[in-house]
């Protein structure tokens, strides 16, 4: 007889490793297995692995995302958001999705380097790099390892635009850089805030920022003049939608300029690590949640659609829509035209030297 091994880890958003689909070998826990957890501690400490990639500049060539390049020093993220659309890329790595994905993080330590040198190839044309594309580039580990700073710092040496999208206040920490790519329109940030209720946060996506944090990060980056606006990301039907208007005031009021928002994506073998977060954390809302993630999806949990799997497609979705629409009018979001400019770029030593003697 086999048994299923689920529990509520403490400080992460899975509660199991699911099966990596690429595995020929698949492995099932039996009574014996079980048992063998009983003592276990329900804290699972992170692993820091060595990415020797010796690439940085990741091109996007999906027509519905708003960014062709990207740069992250992390891959794997300790925030361990239950219903992370990056957990997939784990499975490429031989590593499972669940608890592997934010607990083994594979880490680029030259990555600081490795961009310097990207940008100073002629082949590279100026133009707004992403940070946070796949994982979040202010995960728990930055605080150590500071690889996203050192990244910035490049940016800044080159004047090359950049645009970020975190859930982690630790992004205050590099203000003084913000406040001097701020002067050349060279920055854009973005806080995703899921949800104003910590203790449901706190499930969902155990080791991102306290809500409060994250707004007063975005007052914080607002008083020094730096570009911020609020993502209200995921949107998840039947769960957090309702906090739209609330989550949209709230970064109003804190200071934010611009908004967006992106309906709950499950694709692949996230979708089993999110109803599993369900059974454990919400099991009385779990086919609430599901029925309303089909209601935008056309009847299925997942749509891979290009367009349609970023907005969501029928009646609850244009409802989302509008309900957006609504009340970033009322805030007095995505007023300002705002757009990242690379025409201050410079590579160090381009500058004409002028022999003053």
């Amino acid at each position: 007889m086999t048994r299923e091994f689920r529990k509520d880890i403490r400080g992460r958003g899975a509660s199991s490793n699911v099966t990596n689909r690429y595995d020929s070998l698949k492995y099932e826990a039996t009574e014996e297995d079980f048992d063998n957890y009983a003592d276990e501690k329900p804290l699972l400490k992170t692993e820091v692995l060595k990415d020797s990639s010796r690439t940085i500049i990741t091109e996007n060539k999906s027509p519905d995302i708003g960014f062709r390049y990207s740069v992250n020093a992390y891959r794997g993220c300790e925030h361990g958001c239950s219903y992370c659309y990056a957990r997939p890329t784990h499975e490429y790595l031989g590593y499972s999705p669940g608890l592997d994905f934010e607990s083994k993080i594979f880490v680029k330590e030259e990555a600081p380097k490795l961009l310097r040198e990207a940008l100073m190839k002629r082949s590279w044309q100026p133009e707004v790099i992403n940070m946070s594309g796949v994982t979040d580039c202010y995960q728990p580990l930055e605080r150590m390892m500071e690889l996203t700073r050192g990244c910035l710092q490049v940016l800044l040496e080159f004047k090359n635009p950049v645009s970020l999208i975190t859930k982690n206040s630790l992004i205050v920490r590099d203000l003084d850089i913000f406040k001097e790519m701020a002067a050349y329109d060279g920055v854009l940030i973005f806080i995703s805030v899921t949800s104003l209720d910590a203790e449901l946060a706190r499930t969902l996506e155990p080791r991102t920022s306290h809500p409060q944090a994250r707004l007063n990060a975005i007052k914080t980056l607002a008083e020094a003049g730096v570009p911020v606006g609020v993502n209200v990301a995921p949107c998840i039907p039947g769960l957090t939608d309702h906090e739209m208007p609330m989550i949209l005031k709230a970064a109003s009021e804190a200071g934010a300029q611009f908004a967006g928002y992106t309906p709950l994506r499950l694709p692949s073998s996230v979708l089993p690590i999110f109803e599993e977060w369900l059974e454990v954390h919400r099991p009385l809302k779990k086919q609430k949640v599901l029925n309303s993630v089909r209601d935008i999806r056309g009847g299925k949990l997942n749509d891979a659609n290009f367009g349609s799997r970023m907005r969501g497609e029928g009646a609850r979705a244009d409802q989302m829509a509008q309900m957006f629409a609504l009340y970033t009018r009322k805030y007095n979001l995505n007023v300002k035209e705002f757009e990242l400019s690379a025409e201050h770029f410079q590579r160090p030593g381009d500058q004409l030297q002028f022999n003053l003697d």
